[in-house]
């Protein structure tokens, strides 16, 4: 069944269609009788106006684009559903997408939500993008005067407000509270090596190795990739020599390497400690409970949501501005307790 359009009232009551739309607005410039004729007609044929017809006339959507990396990260879950709280509250919809870690889909995504469908976009970006250090796709964002925030995975290339976790003092942090408990020779696990918050926690933990004059050793940083075996990477770690901590960069590695461990009949923590980063609701449940590492995604969320809002509302140029959001660790029964 073909859709009912403006033009097709129109045309029905031999009236323009500027007519056809004051009249569906219920505006004073037209007459009662011709505005009851109308709504009454459009109401029994069900139409439905053309939100982006609407759009180019109006300039606006009231609609915001998220591009987030990867929905199963449960970080991600969590900025969604501060953005979502905070737009809702100032009269906007939310338009979520994934990119799956992909360039090629987030520039598809960019591409489409850049046509004039969104007033906006809040993205962090894929593991791909920033290993190729491809930003074209988000220059051409800045250049269409379409307001932009990044999140958690920024590019330096890219001028635009920004909020970012400090993974750096994160990953030091961590290393740092984990050799306070007593714990010397400690791995990582990570699945986002190519990211540059992935990178920024390696650093941290360097740092903090080097700090404690702990020699940092390379085997002992494990790259996982989507079709890589975690058991057997495990396996390999564990027989590369001692190993008495695992720091995994995210919560999803962290509950599966939990789990691995207590299928070798390996205690935790008496044997070997685990913290991860996101303190979702698995790291809640599974047992030992996991320390985690929280990166306060709600509040990111609202954070962007707010920031992007505010610059799609001002009337005059506002400068750009980068927050900087801290982590804290969550203390459960995963890691043994400090000595000092």
């Amino acid at each position: 069944m073909k859709k009912l359009t403006l033009k097709d009232i129109a045309l029905h009551f031999g009236v323009s269609i500027s007519t056809v739309s004051k009249s569906l607005k219920n505006s004073p410039e037209i007459s009662q009788k011709v505005k009851s004729k109308i709504q009454e007609y459009a109401q029994e044929h069900h139409y439905k106006p053309n939100r982006i017809a609407l759009n180019l006339l109006t300039s606006s959507t009231k609609a915001i684009g998220v591009i987030v990396p990867n929905i199963l990260n449960y970080f991600f879950t969590q900025v969604f559903y501060g953005i979502e709280q905070s737009a809702n509250a100032r009269g906007y919809n939310i338009i979520s997408c994934i990119s799956d870690e992909s360039y090629k889909k987030e520039l598809q995504t960019i591409e489409l939500l850049g046509s004039g469908i969104v007033d906006g976009l809040i993205l962090s970006l894929s593991e791909e993008t920033q290993a190729k250090n491809h930003t074209d796709h988000l220059q051409n964002i800045i250049e269409n005067h379409i307001p932009m925030v990044l999140f958690d995975r920024v590019s330096d290339q890219i001028h635009c407000d920004k909020i970012v976790v400090d993974d750096l003092e994160a990953g030091y942090n961590t290393t740092k509270f984990l050799l306070q408990t007593g714990c010397k020779n400690i791995a990582i696990i990570s699945s986002i090596y190519n990211s540059s918050v992935g990178k920024l926690r390696v650093e941290g933990y360097k740092k903090a190795l080097l700090k404690n004059k702990v020699d940092y050793q390379e085997n002992m940083v494990v790259k996982v990739g989507k079709n890589d075996d975690l058991q057997l990477l495990i396996t390999l770690l564990l027989d590369g020599g001692k190993i008495d901590a695992i720091i995994a960069l995210d919560e999803m590695t962290a509950v599966d390497t939990l789990n691995i461990l207590k299928s070798k009949g390996i205690d935790v923590p008496g044997e070997i400690s685990i913290v991860g980063f996101t303190n979702g609701r698995l790291s809640k449940y599974v047992s030992p409970a996991l320390t985690m590492v929280s990166q306060h995604g709600k509040y990111i969320g609202e954070l962007a949501a707010n920031i992007l809002i505010d610059r799609i509302e001002s009337e005059g140029d506002m400068p750009f501005t980068t927050k900087i959001v801290k982590t804290s660790l969550i203390e459960r029964e995963s890691t043994k307790k400090t000595l000092r």
